[in-house]
């Protein structure tokens, strides 16, 4: 098994490496991290980013500060408690992220074009199974 997982990972990071978009942003991976966090979790705050990654409540207050003047993050009000403050990417956040943590879709297109439908429909099924699997980890 733990074979498998070394190849698998070999694997993964040849695929990112090879088809991910050029980085053209100046971005820290932990901004990534916040903003996958907000995208990925339901009604997070800056007590949720502090927590996700493991920073005082003020150190994680900065970080979003940064990210609202930056336009990658907004706040709004929840709509259970009118005193919590929920974080949102804004149309610049969706697209930085977007951009720093996924598949260029034209270079996966020229992959799909070249597979046989055996091939597309295997890949598809193993992605879809690992993606579900992976939301039943206890860590995000």
């Amino acid at each position: 098994m733990e074979n498998e997982v070394k190849k698998m990972n070999q694997h993964w990071t040849d695929i990112y490496y090879h088809l991910h978009y050029p980085h053209d942003e100046k971005i820290t991976h932990q901004v990534i991290r916040i903003l996958q966090h907000v995208q990925k979790q339901p009604n997070v705050g800056v007590n949720d980013i502090a927590d996700y990654i493991n920073v005082s409540q003020n150190t994680a207050s900065e970080h979003v500060k940064r990210m609202i003047d930056k336009a990658l993050l907004k706040k709004s009000r929840s709509q259970s408690d009118e005193r919590k403050v929920i974080l949102c990417l804004t149309e610049k956040g969706e697209e930085v992220l977007f951009r720093n943590t996924s598949l260029d879709e034209e270079k996966l297109n020229h992959i799909f074009k070249s597979l046989n439908t055996e091939e597309k429909e295997l890949i598809t099924e193993a992605f879809e199974i690992l993606g579900e699997r992976s939301k039943q980890c206890l860590s995000p």
